[in-house]
């Protein structure tokens, strides 16, 4: 899982669990996990594009912003 990438779907920041759809090679396909900002600071809207820093099973992962 780690440095698969996704989109989030439900506003992710300090405090909130968030979602995000990650795109899994191995089931040709996207699924919805939980997700936890891996650095702290500005939330990541609806939309953003994202890269999974960790994970832990079975559908919660942390991530990070794609964009510099």
């Amino acid at each position: 899982m780690i440095g698969y990438t996704g989109r989030v779907t439900g506003k992710v920041g300090q405090g909130l669990v968030g979602e995000v759809m990650v795109h899994v090679p191995e089931r040709v396909g996207s699924e919805a996990f939980l997700a936890y900002l891996a650095v702290p600071g500005e939330p990541l809207p609806v939309g953003t594009t994202v890269v999974v820093v960790e994970y832990q099973p079975p559908r919660t992962v942390f991530v990070a912003s794609t964009s510099v």
